[in-house]
């Protein structure tokens, strides 16, 4: 009888509506807890997966200590702090919970850590931030390194940079290495070809040639600022030459005789498959909430490649 290999374990924190999960769950591993303190999100999570251990959970008041040894702890501390579209306070803003995080790979002593930020993290203006995280993890014991990854080159029909952070236990240091971009990018007309035409319309043929590049950023947005639109005016503009209608989320696909000269709007579905997520995926609740948890997530193909590689680092250990 073969024996089948031992999954690696991952506690997820900040895990969102799913999308680092699904990644990770791809990749191959087993999360024993996924910490997420909205409601709404934590709903999507139990309803895609009843069995998986949800904690609703404040992460600045959350011990992880009976998480001791897990193999991976991993997550996608909130980006306020960093974005260019807020004040950039860092550390001094208090919805900055990369410390929170790092307490947390202290008392649970991981192989591996994942944590996943915007690209604002990356300016000069947090060098000494970065560095000081750097600092922490090397005090612990983890050789560390931080990337800008584009969703886009990894098959995801938009741009999304992300700021990631990788950490890894430092006799494994060499073991690492950052995933290779697919040479092929998907369009945004390629990805939503058929949801576009699921009513039979008419001109898809027409937009779906227009749609011919990857899309902007999504941007989910927060509970006071966030609407079911595709974020500001630049990233609306951008939508509009891909012959999208960036002002609001359709309840569905255009019906055979909508006008081939009007822009048609993403449904929610069609903006879970612009992130990455795959339609046996669902969002229950409310247009506006399901389009934040999708627009603020971290895109589960590129969540998978970087813990491919992360699993392949540690599976020796």
């Amino acid at each position: 009888m073969k024996i089948q290999p031992i999954k690696k374990t991952v506690l997820e924190l900040c895990a969102g509506g799913g999308g680092q999960f699904l990644g990770l769950e791809a990749a191959g591993f087993d999360c024993v807890g996924a910490v997420e303190i909205e409601e709404s999100y934590c709903r999507t999570l139990n309803y895609n997966r009843p069995e998986l251990n949800v904690i609703n959970h404040d992460l600045k008041h959350f011990d992880a200590k009976g998480f001791y040894g897990v193999d991976l702890v991993a997550g996608g501390v909130p980006c306020p702090p960093f974005s260019i579209a807020g004040k950039q306070l860092g550390q001094e803003d208090d919805r900055d919970l990369f410390p929170y995080a790092l307490k947390i790979v202290k008392q649970t002593d991981p192989k591996a850590v994942l944590l996943e930020n915007v690209p604002g993290l990356s300016s000069s203006k947090f060098d000494s931030y970065r560095k000081e995280i750097q600092g922490k993890l090397s005090e612990m014991g983890y050789w560390s390194d931080w990337k800008i990854l584009n969703a886009s080159d990894f098959r995801v029909p938009q741009l999304r940079p992300r700021f990631i952070l990788v950490a890894v236990k430092k006799d494994k240091k060499n073991g690492f290495e950052w995933p290779k971009p697919f040479s092929k990018k998907i369009t945004v007309g390629e990805a939503l070809f058929d949801l576009m035409s699921e009513n039979g319309w008419m001109g898809v043929d027409g937009w779906s040639q227009k749609a011919n590049d990857v899309g902007p950023t999504l941007v989910g947005g927060s509970k006071k600022h966030g609407g079911p639109d595709l974020g500001p005016t630049r990233a609306r503009m951008q939508w509009r030459k891909l012959g999208v209608d960036g002002l609001g989320i359709a309840d569905s696909a255009p019906e055979i005789k909508f006008p081939n000269d009007a822009l048609p709007r993403l449904t929610v579905r069609m903006t879970a498959r612009i992130q990455g997520f795959p339609d046996a995926w669902h969002f229950p609740g409310r247009k506006t909430s399901s389009y934040r948890q999708i627009g603020n997530a971290f895109p589960p193909p590129v969540a998978k490649a970087v813990s491919l590689q992360i699993l392949e680092t540690i599976q020796e250990i």
